[in-house]
């Protein structure tokens, strides 16, 4: 049985983790509710601009009406938006996107390029000898969107440039406070089969669909030029904020765990140092009977 000194010592060093881990859940819980704020606001535009889109999708011709829009005959390469946090501390997290990912593409049968957003992303990417060739790390706490439009720029670019054929986004869509499950998404080329599954989350009712022609000003082609990249860019914002929610919620229960783990384990050895202390008064009360009783016994004799 250890000493009570070294109990005494990890039960102080378990002390001071746990206030350490708590702190960090109430900061985490601070931040959930601001990240779960900020996605929420997005969602009204990305409505209205989907329901454009979707309209515009619908007219004849779509594959010659934008070059975000046309499909690929011939698919030669492809580039995945990988979105984790930069900071550990959140349980498997990191680990679950990343492997999602890679189990994901490991069947891909064209090569693949990754573009990481986080810096636990980029280092285990870059760790497995994956092409990453390029870095979004250290983003702000609440981003803008000015703040990552340059991630969806340079996955249009590399589209347009014909040096990718598919872009694909990869992240932890945010459930609820205990339930955050790893998606990844097709943007390039723009999919419009699936429109019942996306807009649902923006609370669209896709079965009332309004078939009249539209009327754009100043055109339809300008419209275009502007709205189906920066459509393209706002799911990648919307990802990165739905990953951020997901990260925060996940490092409020972990660190939540680890406290509950720590006051136990300090009542545990809080428990083995009153056995230990109560040996040592009772082995010295042993010696002090022992000692009067040899004591005692010594005085008779003589």
């Amino acid at each position: 049985m250890p000493n009570t000194r070294e109990v005494r010592l990890r039960i102080r060093s378990v002390k001071n983790i746990s206030q350490v881990t708590r702190a960090l859940q109430a900061v985490s819980t601070s931040k959930v509710r601001k990240s779960m704020a900020a996605l929420m606001q997005t969602r009204p535009y990305a409505s209205k601009a989907w329901q454009v889109l979707t309209h515009i999708a619908r007219q004849p011709g779509r594959d010659t009406l934008h070059p975000l829009l046309s499909k690929r005959e011939k698919i030669s390469a492809g580039l995945v938006v990988v979105i984790t946090s930069d900071r550990g501390l959140a349980g498997a997290y990191n680990t679950n996107i990343i492997r999602f990912a890679l189990q994901h593409f490991e069947q891909y049968p064209y090569p693949v390029r990754y573009i990481a957003v986080g810096r636990k992303g980029r280092d285990l990417l870059l760790r497995l000898r994956k092409n990453v060739i390029a870095d979004f790390s250290n983003l702000p706490a609440a981003p803008t969107f000015s703040d990552v439009s340059a991630i969806g720029k340079l996955a249009i670019e590399d589209f347009l440039s014909k040096k990718v054929d598919e872009v694909f986004v990869v992240y932890t869509d945010f459930v609820n406070m205990v339930k955050q499950i790893p998606t990844v998404k097709k943007i390039l080329p723009l999919e419009y089969q699936y429109e019942t599954e996306r807009v649902e989350t923006f609370e669209v009712n896709t079965r009332q669909r309004i078939e009249a022609t539209y009327i754009y000003e100043p055109d339809m082609n300008t419209i275009l030029n502007r709205i189906v990249p920066r459509f393209t860019a706002l799911q990648v914002y919307q990802a990165i904020l739905e990953a951020q929610a997901s990260e925060h919620a996940a490092r409020m229960v972990a660190m939540k765990n680890a406290t509950d783990a720590a006051t136990e384990l300090a009542a545990s050895l809080q428990l083995e140092y009153n056995k230990a202390r109560q040996q040592v008064i009772t082995n010295e009360m042993l010696d002090i009977a022992g000692g009067a009783e040899a004591l005692s016994s010594q005085m008779i004799k003589s």
